[in-house]
């Protein structure tokens, strides 16, 4: 990938730093200057930067400054260029997930050359933002935005939305009722559903508006099963019906013994022609990972191939035991908590999320 960077003055010993770690990693850098510590004028080379990304020369672009956002500001004035002034890695990532920025500015005196160097990490070879990742060397984090995936290994989605923090947060609450808690699990599982079928094929079909004939965009074919497990898993369900309502509907039936911790089927019922179909598997919690583990395991026994789990809390050590055990399988989470207390529940957690939706405690 072709990478523009310039700086001021007081971004040149950074700048040197972060090209020769681009150069090592095999990335071609369109050096715009400076090329010293003698005083210069940082909007000169803001705009270089921004000028050769717009006009192709260049891939995508880094900036840096003593505070990054003067220079900001100047690439920013070149048509066409979406900069952002990055100052952890999170903001790097988001940059390119929900605002699709071209250029990284960084401000040198604000950041460490480490920090700077892990917010370069985030650009691969396709000039896409990847996440770092945090769990276990065998787990790839990745975007929610991504177009494609050329091999099929299974990712973990940690949902960093406002508006799924906030309904988790209250969903956490002693006090939440029965009924507030069933709505909110009904809205999570909806926003959720929102960036888990992000993927879903599209295909070009001819409409007539009231003004005339186009052609659109529209879902092809509806082979989607969202598949609970029983019983805390159905508080998923309408939201995602409420996105998909035309899909089918499978359940397995799971239970913990309170023993062992192992998970034991009592029932299993797919639709027929699950192996066609796109499968989200649902439940609130992610504790053990053994039930999940077991209703992936009935799933794929029945013919299914492409499946996602979808859930409201994970501990680590479910979210690695699920991974391990079905590397093929998306994974997409509303929180990721601390750890597994000596019984095997989530902590913070919510406590649990079957007697929370059914006032069964």
């Amino acid at each position: 990938m072709i990478i523009a960077i310039g700086c001021d003055h007081a971004g040149y010993p950074l700048k040197e730093a972060v090209k020769e770690k681009l150069i090592a990693e095999g990335h071609e850098v369109l050096d715009v200057g400076t090329n010293s510590t003698e005083s210069v004028d940082y909007p000169i080379y803001g705009k270089a930067v921004g000028e050769a990304v717009a006009s192709g020369k260049a891939e995508r672009g880094v900036a840096i400054c003593g505070s990054g956002i003067g220079i900001s500001i100047a690439c920013n004035k070149v048509k066409g260029i979406r900069c952002a002034l990055c100052t952890s890695v999170e903001m790097a990532e988001m940059c390119r997930r929900h605002n699709n920025a071209n250029v990284i500015a960084m401000g040198a005196r604000m950041i460490s050359q480490e920090l700077a160097f892990e917010m370069i990490d985030t650009l691969d070879e396709d000039g896409n933002l990847r996440a770092e990742n945090t769990c276990a060397e065998s787990i790839c984090w990745k975007r929610f935005n991504r177009r494609k995936v050329m091999a099929r290994e299974g990712k973990v989605y940690v949902f960093d939305h406002p508006l799924i923090q906030h309904k988790v947060s209250l969903m956490r609450k002693t006090s939440t009722t029965v009924k507030e808690f069933r709505e909110l699990a009904t809205e999570v599982a909806m926003l959720m559903g929102f960036e888990a079928t992000r993927d879903l094929a599209l295909e070009d079909v001819e409409i007539e508006t009231p003004m005339c004939t186009t052609q659109v965009k529209m879902l092809k074919g509806e082979d989607i099963a969202i598949v609970p497990i029983l019983r805390a898993g159905l508080g998923f369900v309408d939201g995602m019906l409420a996105l998909v309502p035309n899909a089918k509907v499978g359940h397995v039936g799971l239970y913990r013994d309170p023993e062992t911790h192992k998970p034991v089927e009592y029932y299993c019922k797919l639709p027929v022609d699950i192996e066609k179909r796109e499968c989200f598997v649902v439940d609130p919690m992610l504790a053990t990972g053994g039930s999940a583990i077991a209703a992936i395991d009935f799933i794929k026994k029945r013919g299914a191939t492409n499946i996602k789990f979808m859930c409201l809390i994970a501990a680590p050590e479910g979210i690695e035991a699920l991974h391990t055990a079905h590397p093929d399988v998306d994974i997409y989470i509303a929180a990721k908590d601390e750890c597994l207390n000596e019984n095997a529940y989530i902590l913070p957690g919510l406590g649990d999320a079957g007697d929370r939706l059914y006032g069964t405690k």
